[in-house]
């Protein structure tokens, strides 16, 4: 699960590679496994309908096309990220995060749909899906905000500054939360408008001609405002029983991510501070007090592979330090713990595809 083309990425754009690499040790919700494949798996339906190959923008990152489609996949936000930004080169058309939204339905949202259709209200259903909203793969952090007696507002906030997929990642989930909402009271449902802190793009008139309301730029935040009125609205599909169980799922899947998070982030912090010491996994299981084998199982109920975390952390290290190119490609390997400089490149190449030269930064 290593980013094969992180400096490849920063030499299209200037210091990319640096502000990629400085997110992973700042927070571990940069590396940790626990977002669902959802978004992607659009993508790829999408991708596979026009005929565009999506291999390439999964290489180096040790996820498969049928991992995609996969519901207990989970992928880091740094994974999904690259494939995003590869999607976005693949297929360079305005509008792409407004069409993979418009794409989505409540089905989208597997159980956090269903708890949200089965639930009483309107405003009940919008709770729980601002709440639970990580279970679905969202990329962004969202709020509800009450602005005033008539109006509410989902806030939605990126978790990381990239600002290369910034505007997909709004229109993304602005369309689908649109479409979730038409699907919940029906198609009569209209915001009172959509704020959004990037200039007006190109196809801007897209935006009014989907979501129906008016469309501001520019401003301070990113929020779709809607008329509380419609918090109250009774859901024809509301049902008890199946609410309650849904609602059980969804904070079980919750919980289910949480601790998959903690344990991969504790053992990502060990590993980036001893890296130079090719730690086993037993010395890592020792740092947490824990047995081999049971750091294993945590590992394997998180989906995760010791070697594959240290071979991610091991990539991200050596392509940084190829980026700032003071040192020498054998003393890049004993900083991630190869003392032998051939054994280094061959590593290098295996994670990446390509020699540790062919990625210094010109």
């Amino acid at each position: 699960m290593t980013p094969a083309d992180k400096t490849a990425t920063a030499r299209r754009k200037p210091g990319n590679a640096k502000t990629l690499a400085r997110h992973a040790p700042a927070d571990p919700r940069y590396t940790a496994a626990v977002i669902p494949t959802t978004i992607l798996a659009v993508l790829a339906q999408i991708a596979d309908a026009e005929g565009v190959a999506i291999e390439p923008w999964l290489a180096g990152l040790g996820i498969t096309r049928a991992q995609i489609d996969d519901a207990s996949v989970r992928v880091s936000y740094r994974q999904a990220s690259l494939i995003i930004k590869r999607a976005l080169r693949a297929i360079p058309r305005s509008g792409f995060g407004l069409e993979v939204g418009a794409h989505q339905s409540n089905g989208t949202f597997g159980i956090m749909g269903l708890a949200m259709m089965t639930a009483r209200t309107f405003g009940d259903a919008v709770n729980i899906g601002v709440e639970h909203a990580d279970i679905t793969g969202a990329l962004m952090d969202v709020e509800l905000e009450t602005l005033n007696a008539r109006e509410v507002a989902l806030v939605a906030r990126p978790r990381f500054a990239d600002e290369e997929i910034l505007v997909f990642l709004c229109e993304e989930l602005f369309a689908s939360t649109l479409q979730l909402a038409r699907g919940l009271v029906g198609a009569s449902f209209k915001p009172e408008r959509l704020e959004l802190t990037y200039p007006a793009p190109s196809h801007a008139a897209d935006y009014r001609r989907l979501f129906d309301c008016e469309i501001r730029f520019g401003t301070n935040r990113n929020r779709l405002v809607v008329a509380s009125r419609w918090l109250d609205v009774r859901l024809p599909t509301h049902h008890p029983v199946s609410a309650q169980q849904a609602l059980a799922i969804c904070r079980e899947q919750a919980a289910h991510i949480k601790r998959q998070s903690e344990i991969v982030a504790s053992v990502e912090r060990i590993l980036r501070r001893h890296l130079a010491e090719h730690p086993t996994l037993g010395e890592v299981a020792a740092h947490l007090n824990l047995s081999e084998r049971t750091l294993r199982r945590h590992l394997a109920t998180a989906g995760r592979v010791y070697r594959d975390i240290h071979d991610q952390l091991r990539t991200e290290r050596a392509l940084e330090l190829l980026s700032a190119g003071a040192l020498s490609i054998a003393d890049i390997g004993n900083e991630v713990g190869y003392s032998d400089a051939r054994e280094f490149r061959r590593a290098f190449k295996r994670w990446t595809g390509k020699p540790p030269t062919a990625m210094r930064t010109p």
